[in-house]
């Protein structure tokens, strides 16, 4: 929890002596925001991949005072961009003390705080609301009533006595609940289309009306939402006029060059192993080949999830490996790769026909990923010393049995080992099971352009003549 600052005012009296002046939530954003990129300071914090595409068009949006949708596939980072934007708000802002809704102490909007307002004065209580406390986030579903969004009757109020009639008698709903902050609707078309019916009052009046009342509340939300482009024709659309009144339609996209890819497995992923860069950079490029297969369905997309699920995969896997064999720390080698098309193969979806073929497609791509991320790595490195001695009957185990020493016990002294660690990023003082790792990429490298063989079986790799 935050510590509300001692030193901030406590009344509304008070609060108007020290000059503080209500401002829209809109005008809020727009002031911070504004700061923010003249100071040259980072708005988006955690955010990957989007500096030149798509984060100047959400700024040029808040600038504008607009509400944005955001429109783009599953996995490209949409719920994570919105939730920064409460960074943008003021850490601390007034509200009044024991109301219903986060009404601002000079600038009352229900009747009841009117009421208190008229009555006290000065004296009128204040607290402070944190900004985390003003983001309100909503999946929305095909169950999601008015009532959830708006408000309804509440039978409690109705039956402590007031008429029906009684503009009190409300139970505000999630909307009027975030006045004065921002309101963040994941998946709109997923609503019903008499559901989104409802929020057009919100986004151009900016008020509420609920069965008929006559309370009409000047709201104060800013409204973002996401949707993924295939939700207009499949599971349900953005009503025409509701897209008419989101003054910004933004479209997010998955990172553009691997180093991005990378950085975003790197920020997202929980390991519970050690993978050095090598391996990501083969999930990585194994990513980018999926999101360009025909045998993918790309309406679908791939998301980001699923580099991060891989990377966390391989870690496991290492980690298996190393309770298996004894050898600390865990390091993920290339063999600890064969563990990922098996395991998130039910996170794609294939387009029609490609039934029983599931497998030996990702396998086919992770290889290719592993080989552009040798010719990377290894350009320029003749690796040919490291195939002779292969062929010349010094055979090379690997597998989930197999600790790095052993792997590298079984080559003689060769210099192109250590350029080969060196290009890996890996120092020639270092635990073996690093050094091992990079020597398996390389071995892998001349496996795939078909300089050496390789038999599995039962668990174990060799490579050999």
């Amino acid at each position: 929890m935050n510590d509300v600052p001692a030193n901030l005012p406590r009344t509304a009296g008070d609060l108007r002596a020290a000059g503080h002046l209500p401002r829209s939530v809109k005008q809020e954003l727009h002031d911070n925001l504004l700061a923010k990129l003249r100071a040259g300071e980072d708005a988006w914090p955690g955010i990957v991949g989007f500096s030149r595409t798509v984060l100047p068009q959400l700024e040029r949006a808040l600038l504008a005072g607009h509400d944005v949708v955001l429109l783009g596939e599953r996995g490209q980072g949409k719920t994570r961009l919105l939730r920064t934007l409460a960074g943008l708000l003021d850490e601390w802002t007034p509200v009044i003390e024991g109301a219903e809704l986060a009404e601002h102490p000079l600038d009352p909007i229900t009747p009841e705080s009117r009421r208190r307002a008229a009555e006290l004065g000065d004296a009128l209580p204040v607290t402070w609301r944190h900004r985390d406390e003003r983001y309100t986030e909503k999946l929305a579903t095909p169950d999601t009533s008015v009532g959830d969004l708006i408000g309804d009757v509440d039978p409690v109020k109705v039956a402590e006595g007031r008429s029906l009639g009684d503009p009190e008698t409300i139970h505000f709903g999630l909307v009027p609940r975030a006045h004065r902050g921002i309101v963040a609707i994941n998946e709109l078309p997923d609503l019903a289309e008499r559901i989104q019916v409802a929020l057009l009052n919100v986004m151009e009046e900016r008020d509420i009306q609920v069965r008929g009342y006559t309370l009409r509340l000047p709201l104060d939300v800013l409204l973002v939402s996401t949707a993924n482009p295939e939700d207009y024709t499949n599971r349900g659309r953005i009503i025409t006029p509701l897209k008419d009144r989101f003054g910004a339609e933004i479209r997010t996209h998955y990172p553009l060059d691997v180093e991005s890819e990378i950085a975003v497995v790197r920020q997202e992923a929980h390991l519970v192993a050690e993978v050095g860069e090598p391996l990501l950079e083969v999930l990585a490029r194994f990513v980018r080949n999926l999101r360009e297969s025909p045998v993918i369905d790309q309406r679908s997309g791939v998301s980001a999830r699923f580099a991060v699920a891989a990377a966390e995969t391989v870690g496991a896997a290492a980690l298996r490996r190393s309770a298996l064999t004894g050898e600390e720390p865990a390091v993920a080698r290339p063999v600890d790769l064969d563990a990922v098309p098996a395991v998130l193969r039910g996170k794609l979806e294939f387009e029609p026909g490609e039934e029983g073929r599931e497998t030996e497609h990702l396998v086919h791509l992770l290889r290719r990923a592993v080989a552009e991320t040798a010719r990377s790595r290894f350009a320029g490195l003749d690796l040919l010393p490291l195939a002779d001695a292969v062929e010349s009957g010094h055979l090379v185990s690997t597998g989930e049995r197999v600790p790095g020493k052993d792997v590298l016990a079984a080559l003689p002294e060769l210099p192109v080992l250590h350029d080969v660690a060196a290009r890996a990023g890996v120092g020639p003082d270092e635990p073996a099971g690093r050094i091992a790792a990079a020597v398996e990429l390389a071995l892998e490298s001349l496996f795939l352009s078909r300089k050496l063989a390789k038999d599995s079986d039962d668990g174990t790799t060799v490579y050999g003549r």
